[in-house]
């Protein structure tokens, strides 16, 4: 613990349940903090280790919620049903639970809609950690799915999303880019702290190619170029599906993952011999999932690009591969891939690129080596656990402070009704 940090009791929220969000509520009651990691069950994206382990602090619990909500994330309107429910799920959660913090990160917008007064009425202040901008999403992916109503949809989405901006106690940015909107949506600067996304270091070490899970799932002796990830609304399946045509008989396309993507590629594979598809993987296997690639690729679509920062590719960076991405030039995943040398990046629309770029390293081993050497390096120096978790602690010391101050003024009001 920091010498400003005070022990503090803190439910730390993360919908998706992340690897590297775990190492940050491991890291906070391994300084002495009480803290309990609560985690949407019904999600199916890839999780982190979500359960107590040996080593861990006394002080360090975790919480499945929700595990019976009926979720679709291809449903629109049964999405936003389980959304709804959760939220009252997780609201319940905090009123029972009565942190002095709650920081919430990675949720949909209307679990994120009730839980501000929660806390409120829990004793607790609260941080909005935002991942991505839910109603800018939805405005712009909405607006090309459903015409007319999408963009009236994303409209509404972007007024919550202000909302819990203007609400909370603190918000914690992963990017500056970000601050473009805040600063637009009337959110103090001195209200925020920018603290950008890390990967597990700790968690995903550099190990050989040929792995126990490699030889499980009998991989291509030849080069591999592995997805590991969902793949949702935000991502183009069909620049995987191009790329199995494009490795001919050098190698295979392995896609690990979950969601209407993965299932549109499923779909694709019995006339794509290069291309395999397997479900979401452990996390105690995650890395030897990342070290049984040649090649990882990760992909995001220009609409999301400048609200959405991939985490894979900070996992990725850990395993010491060399990286494709199609991305947006301006997406802060895509400006660390290129600025630290880890990799090449391609607009989200170039299928041949895409392709290009991924056999490229095929052709030059050494550079494939270079890349992946300076992915670690960038990973090294960048996701200090430790480094981060002082920064979270001067976060919620600022959100203490305000909620202090917001209920000083509210007392002051009620002596003068």
């Amino acid at each position: 613990m920091s010498a400003a940090a005070c022990p503090m009791h803190i439910l730390v929220h993360d919908f998706a349940g992340h690897p590297f969000q775990t190492g940050l509520s491991r890291e906070l009651a391994r300084r002495g903090h009480r803290v309990n990691h609560a985690y949407f069950a019904g999600d199916i994206g890839p999780k982190g280790d979500l359960a107590r382990r040996s080593g861990d602090p006394d002080g360090l619990s975790f919480s499945a919620l929700g595990g019976d909500i009926r979720y679709s994330k291809s449903d629109l309107l049964s999405r936003r049903a389980g959304d709804v429910a959760y939220g009252r799920v997780l609201a319940a959660h905090i009123t029972s639970l009565r942190p002095d913090i709650v920081i919430c990160g990675n949720s949909p917008t209307e679990v994120v809609s009730p839980l501000p007064a929660a806390a409120r009425d829990a004793g607790a202040a609260f941080v909005y950690w935002v991942q991505d901008f839910n109603g800018l999403a939805a405005k712009r992916l909405l607006a090309r799915r459903l015409a007319g109503l999408g963009s009236l949809v994303g409209d509404l989405y972007m007024w919550l999303d202000r909302r819990h901006l203007l609400t909370s106690d603190h918000v914690v940015l992963i990017s500056d880019a970000f601050r473009d909107l805040t600063d637009q949506w009337g959110v103090p600067r001195d209200k925020i702290t920018v603290i950008p996304n890390w990967g597990p270091i700790a968690e995903v070490d550099v190990l050989a190619r040929n792995t126990a899970w490699a030889a499980e799932h009998e991989l291509s002796a030849g080069w591999r170029f592995v997805y590991s990830g969902t793949l949702a609304l935000k991502h183009n399946p069909g620049l995987l599906s191009a790329l199995a045509r494009g490795v001919a008989d050098r190698g295979e396309v392995v896609v690990v993952s979950a969601g209407t993507g993965a299932d549109r590629l499923r779909e694709q594979a019995s006339t794509l011999p290069a291309l395999r598809c397997l479900p979401l993987q452990p996390i105690q296997i995650f890395e030897q999932v990342l070290a049984s690639a040649d090649v990882l690729l990760a992909i995001i679509e220009r609409e999301a690009g400048d609200f959405s920062v991939p985490s894979k590719i900070l996992s990725y960076l850990c395993a010491g591969r060399p990286i494709v991405l199609a991305a947006p030039r301006e997406n802060l995943a895509a400006r660390i891939v290129e600025q630290s040398g880890a990799g090449r990046v391609v607009e989200p629309e170039d299928e041949s690129g895409f392709v290009e770029a991924a056999l490229a390293y095929a052709d030059d081993p050494q550079a494939a080596a270079s890349a992946g050497i300076a992915g670690r390096t960038y990973a090294e120096a960048h996701f200090r656990i430790t480094d981060v978790a002082d920064r979270f602690e001067a976060a919620f010391a600022s959100a203490l402070q305000a909620y202090a101050l917001g209920g000083a003024r509210q007392r002051g009001r009620s002596r003068h009704a």
